[in-house]
């Protein structure tokens, strides 16, 4: 009888943990639902998220991947630094030194050319192996690239500005015009040196400080954003939309 009533026991307790055990599983199972659920919630919402300049790449990819990129981030800090550093000794050595760049460029050739023939000349008399001079030569393929890169810029180049005289699209004439004043500003500071200069330097620490600050970055862009937009519809309606405008002619062809 005592066997009888441990095994009658045993019995609700095992029902009891199944029971248990469905529940559980259940939980779990309406957990990991709410959590799939609330994924791609979640992944919208950084969809969502304004990026400057509309982009939609992280800032690697936009400045082309590769080790340009890893450059201008630091991802690699010696040859970040290296380049930096070089770009600023040219800068020192002709702008602060005022040093020209043909004297520069002819006292190397002459250094180097005359250590080059003064050691193969005393070889002979050193018993040594003359130095080995590496026969440079560019590809044909590689010129020819080149060249037809250069081509494509040019003529992308040009059907923007055929594009922006035709008159048909107001804000990138706008924004053509500003860029061009920036530049004339800039060169009646500053030479090209130092133009090229400031530019390596802001490649250099622009992209890493943003990659850095990127969402406080693009919530202020947001709103810039906006503010440009409500300024330059007031614009459009008080002034551009005054401005009487000729219909476009059918060409013949």
């Amino acid at each position: 009888m005592a066997e009888h009533s441990e095994e009658s026991s045993s019995k609700p307790v095992s029902l009891m943990e199944k029971i248990v055990d469905k529940l559980h599983g259940h939980d779990d199972s309406s957990s990991d639902s709410d959590n799939e659920k609330s994924e791609p919630s979640a992944s919208s919402i950084k969809a969502n998220i304004y990026r400057l300049f509309g982009r939609e790449r992280p800032v690697h990819k936009v400045l082309g991947g590769g080790k340009p990129a890893d450059v201008f981030l630091w991802r690699n800090k010696k040859i970040s630094a290296g380049v930096l550093g070089g770009a600023t000794a040219v800068w020192v050595l002709f702008e602060l030194l005022e040093y020209h760049l043909l004297t520069l460029v002819c006292h190397c050739l002459i250094l180097s050319l005359a250590i080059l023939f003064l050691w193969s000349n005393a070889s002979i008399f050193i018993n040594k192996a003359p130095p080995r001079i590496l026969e440079v030569s560019i590809p044909k393929d590689l010129a020819v690239n080149v060249a037809l890169s250069l081509r494509y810029e040019i003529n992308r180049a040009i059907a923007v500005l055929r594009e922006i005289t035709s008159g048909q699209d107001l804000k990138k004439f706008l924004a053509v015009i500003a860029g061009l004043w920036v530049l004339l500003v800039l060169g009646s500071c500053c030479n090209f040196m130092t133009l090229f200069y400031i530019m390596v330097v802001t490649l250099h620490t622009v992209p890493v400080l943003y990659e850095k600050y990127e969402d406080k970055v693009d919530s202020f862009a947001e709103k810039a954003m906006t503010e440009i937009k409500k300024q330059y519809k007031v614009f459009d309606a008080k002034v551009l939309s005054k401005i009487p405008r000729e219909p476009l002619k059918d060409k013949k062809h």
